[in-house]
């Protein structure tokens, strides 16, 4: 096969770097959050050591394991330096419960991080429903497509603005219409989830197609199985 001249190669696309040690932690917070898309939500309920519900809604997340079943959440630290009322809660009583956020939850999460005063129901100011927990002592919102109830594992403490709380699934509701309860798939359509993107952005993942990994045998052969196809029922 001929080899194209170097005057026939596209140019390569300008490279800026960055050293993140030279970095503000705003202008190191503004790349990430700009570039690692779409994030998980998770609007994560808890209780403090009176009973008193707390809802916040969270970005820095994901889940890291299955065998154990942990999901992360990077809480940030108030601009005085002190907890939020979620890692506070959470220490308290080594509990809390992820929420997962669907297109019809958008507004009750929004509502959700409003910063309201400290003792303020912001299930009620939502006007969502507080479902009682089966195994933590803080609720799951009736309205999320799922919910994972998870008891406290690991706190890591990385700096003076944020902590990452690991939690272990014990429990875990959906919406009987996300899942085939026999082989445990979940319906990514009728989940309909929503991500966060940069700044104020937020995307849907209704825009879903399937993408099979390949064999050895399929890359070095037909290619051909790893087209992306639109999703059927499984």
């Amino acid at each position: 096969m001929t080899q194209p001249l170097p005057q026939d190669r596209p140019a390569a696309a300008e490279i800026v770097t960055f050293d993140f040690a030279a970095l503000t932690p705003r202008e190191r917070y503004k790349l990430l959050i700009g570039a690692v898309v779409p994030r998980p939500i998770a609007l994560v309920t808890t209780i403090d050591a009176n009973g008193v519900v707390n809802a916040a809604p969270f970005s820095f997340f994901n889940c890291l394991s299955a065998d154990p079943a942990i999901l992360a959440l990077g809480v940030e630290y108030r601009q005085t330096g002190g907890q939020k009322d979620t890692g506070r809660n959470v220490r308290e009583t080594l509990a809390f419960t992820v929420n997962i956020v669907s297109d019809a939850l958008l507004d009750g999460m929004n509502a959700c991080a409003v910063p309201f005063e400290p003792g303020t129901d912001e299930l009620a100011e939502a006007g969502l429903s507080a479902m009682p927990g089966v195994k933590v002592p803080c609720p799951w919102i009736g309205q999320a497509p799922a919910a994972f109830e998870c008891r406290h594992h690991t706190t890591l403490g990385i700096g003076n603005s944020r902590e990452i709380i690991l939690g272990e699934v014990v429990y875990a509701h959906f919406r009987a219409d996300t899942i085939d309860q026999v082989k445990h798939y979940v319906d990514p359509v009728a989940l309909d989830a929503i991500g966060r993107m940069g700044g104020h952005g937020y995307a849907t993942t209704r825009d879903y197609f399937d993408l099979p990994t390949m064999s050895v045998a399929d890359w070095r052969g037909d290619r051909s199985k790893a087209r992306r196809t639109r999703p059927g029922k499984r």
